[in-house]
């Protein structure tokens, strides 16, 4: 007998284009929720336009829609729309990214969802909120990040400010996404005569919100947190450091002892009760002099001894890890972060696994994001009972 997952029975109707929205839905559908992706006809998601590409498909929106259907429709065309209120009864949730007032222009402002669906969860994404003065205004993760405060503590000292090599302002968006989802519905199922919440969700916010104690520190301290390259700003020594065998290591000495530990290994007792390197504070304020010291030790060994001796010391660390590190690490496989999943189009296809692990009700990663109306007839045909000709008829019209 199959176990149920944790999310059946939900159903998610997943407007969203691109990133942030679409993995909001996609982590429900990880713990078992039933998401169907909704794309036009012509294939336009901002999704399919992104690399890497194998054989011209996009290789992101493999994981980024796993675990979803795919279906085609145009709700800007008369029968579109139709068919989209149809659906409207059947679901649980929407998700959707679209500049504030879209949908109401398409003729579905949310009066008109509630009315055709009481208690239907809204979840929107999108750059800077639903409200402001800049809410109408394009926003992508880049743009995101620099406005939360994120970028500018980002980069070497005397460098510009740099951006990561992944978006991550619609990563942390679409946890925070799934994360509301699940507060609303939770609240709804203590009320259930609550009617539909509405969910104002935005990029920059997400990344201003795990910032915690910038806004603080400059609220109570007046000061303003600078860029520190690799290098920790309160904890010392932390930082990457090159080994002799050009492998990189990060360190973290966040605790005393992890601290006296290294200092242990590297055969340098004597700095544990150097007054410049006593105490945390110390070195914060010694900082040039312990790195030194450090970088150089790191800089003497190679990766294998340095590996061996800090794990038997119980210092904090690891390798820099690429990708290909992390398709063959031994930890990696114990705990099942990359799997397997069969794909319509690639064939078998590894991705990462199921986040966060539930012991009696986790979830799986059941099938790869879709083609392009992949499950269109499946689904028009099991929830709104059209038939193959209705279908056809609308695929001549270019609404599905």
């Amino acid at each position: 007998m199959t176990q149920e997952m944790p999310l059946e029975g939900l159903r998610v109707l997943d407007l969203a284009t691109v990133i942030a929205g679409p993995l909001s839905s996609e982590l429900l559908a990880d713990f078992g929720a039933d998401v169907v992706k909704v794309e036009l006809p012509n294939g336009s998601d901002g999704m399919r336009a992104l690399p890497p590409f194998k054989d011209g498909v996009s290789l992101w929106g493999k994981v980024t829609n796993r675990n979803k259907r795919g279906v085609t429709l145009d709700i800007r065309k008369p029968e579109g729309l139709a068919l989209f209120k149809r659906m409207l009864p059947k679901f649980d949730v929407l998700v959707e990214n679209f500049r504030p007032g879209t949908l109401a222009k398409w003729g579905l402002p949310l009066e008109e969802l509630h009315r055709i669906n009481p208690k239907l969860t809204v979840l929107r994404v999108s750059g800077f909120g639903q409200t402001g003065p800049r809410a109408h205004e394009a926003g992508f993760a880049r743009v995101a990040e620099a406005m939360s405060g994120f970028t500018y503590i980002c980069g070497e000292v005397d460098r510009s400010p740099l951006h990561l090599g992944y978006p991550i302002a619609d990563g942390m968006t679409g946890v925070f996404g799934a994360f509301g989802l699940m507060t609303a519905l939770f609240h709804r199922a203590k009320n259930p005569d609550l009617p539909g919440e509405e969910i104002d969700l935005s990029l920059y916010e997400s990344m201003h919100r795990i910032l915690e104690f910038l806004v603080i520190e400059y609220d109570q301290l007046g000061a303003v947190r600078e860029r520190s390259g690799n290098r920790s700003q309160y904890a010392v020594p932390s930082g990457v450091y090159r080994t002799r065998d050009d492998r990189w290591v990060s360190l973290a000495c966040s605790t005393q002892s992890v601290w006296e530990r290294l200092a242990q290994a590297m055969g340098r007792d004597d700095l544990i009760d150097d007054p410049l390197y006593k105490t945390n504070a110390d070195r914060v304020a010694n900082s040039d002099g312990v790195e030194e010291i450090v970088t150089d030790w790191f800089a003497a060994n190679d990766f294998s001894y340095l590996s061996d001796l800090l794990g038997e010391k119980g210092v904090a660390f690891s390798l820099v890890f690429t990708a290909k590190d992390a398709y063959e690490d031994p930890h990696y496989a114990a705990r099942e972060n990359i799997v397997p999943v069969a794909d319509s189009e690639l064939g078998e296809i590894r991705m990462q696994g199921i986040v966060p692990k539930l012991r009696n009700a986790p979830g799986s990663v059941r099938r790869a994001g879709p083609a392009l109306g992949q499950h269109t007839d499946e689904v028009y045909g099991e929830l709104l009972g059209l038939s193959d000709d209705e279908l056809t008829a609308l695929r001549d019209k270019g609404v599905v």
